[in-house]
């Protein structure tokens, strides 16, 4: 059985829940425990961690319902894909559209988003001179964290 979510994980969890409702679009049962696992991890995690997790709740769980769920969070913007360890993290400030800047740690496997401030007005300003229309931003910077350095 899963743990239990912590005060800050369990006020995402209903935030989320309202914002499904208020987007028109059903937090299901299964839905809402691939979340909670989402949200219990401290860092990313990719598909079949989350499917051996989810199968400790539900026995009869597969691939393509992980996969189902993910789709779903990921086009509300619920989740986040971290594209060069294909894995995914919750994203705890959704509702809103916002660039997404990822330190990975090459060592531990970490995962931390982070709001670094100048660096979307910074490539908006250079893709405008070239012309370009950013859709998304994703940036993925690759390093060692404090505790592997």
């Amino acid at each position: 059985m899963p743990q239990a979510l912590s005060k800050k994980q369990h006020s995402i969890f209903n935030k989320a829940k309202t914002y499904c409702e208020e987007q028109g679009v059903r937090f299901t049962p299964l839905r809402a425990r691939v979340y909670e696992i989402l949200l219990q991890e401290d860092s990313s995690i990719g598909a079949y961690d989350l499917l051996d997790k989810l199968r400790a709740v539900e026995d009869n769980a597969k691939p393509p319902t992980v996969y189902r769920a993910l789709d779903f969070f990921l086009e509300l913007g619920l989740v986040h894909k971290v594209e060069s360890n294909n894995t995914f993290l919750a994203c705890h400030h959704f509702g809103c559209s916002h660039p997404v800047q990822f330190l990975i740690c090459d060592g531990c496997g970490d995962v931390q988003e982070i709001q670094s401030q100048g660096v979307k007005e910074t490539l908006e300003a250079q893709a405008k001179a070239n012309s370009f229309e950013i859709l998304t931003q994703t940036i993925e910077a690759h390093g060692l964290c404090k505790n592997c350095q």
